[in-house]
């Protein structure tokens, strides 16, 4: 069967899948609410030179009506994998507040030609969940953690929930869900100071750690170049405390540059989709939970499959709109480029 291609000759291999808009985290770099939130960005900005974006409103969350139920959700994968998708990965919001994820995964992890099945959480929730999602498929996980240092975890997240993270890589690994990896957006004058100690924690849990550039998708509208570390810089520090090796991978459209510590089965990552931009090889397109495909993160234009599906539209009807959305794939995002426009939706409603 001819493959799932854009115009651009690319490939698609990987289906994000958001399960809810709902999230128990309030991330600063995705839906800030607290007082820590708004105060590290009101110092960020001047009145005169630099003026602060309108925040937009923290989003509505969606009714249950609203959202893709599980056997559409396993209808798109199973139509995306006929066409050549291999790699599932659940996101959200927060994936783990879906009641009964677990049935899902087990419906997931069935069908052909799905080779990886992975999850993306804030971990808060995985300690009670953690079995029964390996039990029911689940190969992979990946958590957030952006500090070791529990105040400012709190900061960042808005949440109190660095123990349960540090509980939660605990049990991925005792699970055996490997390679366990765990990942921190980098924001200048925030958690950049804490980059060494992080890796120093990846090789004392013997784990994958990605960092990753802080992006243009909060709601607060408060993103600014100067408060991203550039992924070289966090690599030229790296180096100056670690001795790495490069991980050469033959997957081309691997967000991650990776290096491992040499005498650890540790490694890290780094991703950069700000200062070094990945567009010329991405592989992937998203399902928001509502039942719209994104084909790019930073997307100003969403296609509704879910509607499609509702009225009673057949398999190949679904598999021909999904040709359609993805041979127009944009060509790369326009990040820190005057013409940008930020979506409309943060990333706990695009899914990560």
């Amino acid at each position: 069967m001819k493959p799932l291609s854009d115009s651009f000759g690319r490939i698609m291999r990987d289906l994000r899948v958001s399960l809810t808009d709902r999230c128990n985290f309030r991330c600063l770099y995705c839906l800030p609410e607290t007082e820590e939130a708004a105060n590290f960005y009101r110092t960020r900005f001047d009145a005169e030179k630099n003026p602060r974006p309108k925040p937009l409103p923290l989003p509505r969350h969606k009714l249950r009506t609203e959202l893709l139920s599980f056997e559409e959700i396993e209808r798109v994968v199973r139509i995306a994998a006929e066409l050549g998708i291999q790699k599932i990965r659940l996101t959200g919001g927060e994936p783990l507040l879906r009641n009964d994820i677990e049935h899902l995964i087990a419906r997931i992890a069935r069908l052909p030609g799905i080779e990886d099945l992975a999850l993306t959480t804030n971990a808060f929730l995985f300690p009670k969940k953690g079995e029964a999602l390996r039990d029911a498929g689940l190969k992979r996980v990946s958590f957030s953690m952006d500090s070791l240092d529990r105040e400012n975890f709190k900061k960042m997240t808005g949440r109190d929930g660095l123990a349960e993270v540090l509980a939660s890589i605990r049990l991925a690994k005792e699970l055996g869900m490997e390679p366990v990896k765990v990942n921190a957006v980098v924001i200048r004058g925030l958690n950049d100071h804490e980059i060494e100690a992080l890796a120093h924690f990846a090789v004392d849990q013997e784990i994958s750690f990605r960092f990753i550039e802080f992006m243009p998708l909060d709601s607060s509208r408060g993103w600014l170049k100067d408060l991203v570390v550039p992924g070289r810089e966090i690599l030229q520090r790296l180096r100056t405390r670690f001795d790495l090796e490069p991980v050469v991978s033959g997957n081309a459209s691997e967000t991650a540059r990776r290096w491992k510590f040499r005498d650890s089965k540790a490694e890290i990552g780094i991703i950069a989709p700000v200062t070094e931009p990945f567009c010329g090889h991405c592989n992937r397109i998203r399902l928001t939970a509502d039942g719209k495909i994104r084909t790019c993160l930073f997307s100003l234009h969403e296609h509704d499959l879910r509607d499609l599906m509702r009225t009673g539209a057949p398999d190949d009807l679904i598999a021909t709109a999904l040709r359609r959305i993805v041979w127009e794939k944009e060509p790369r995002h326009h990040i820190g480029e005057p013409e940008f426009v930020q979506p409309e939706r943060t990333m706990s409603c695009i899914g990560g």
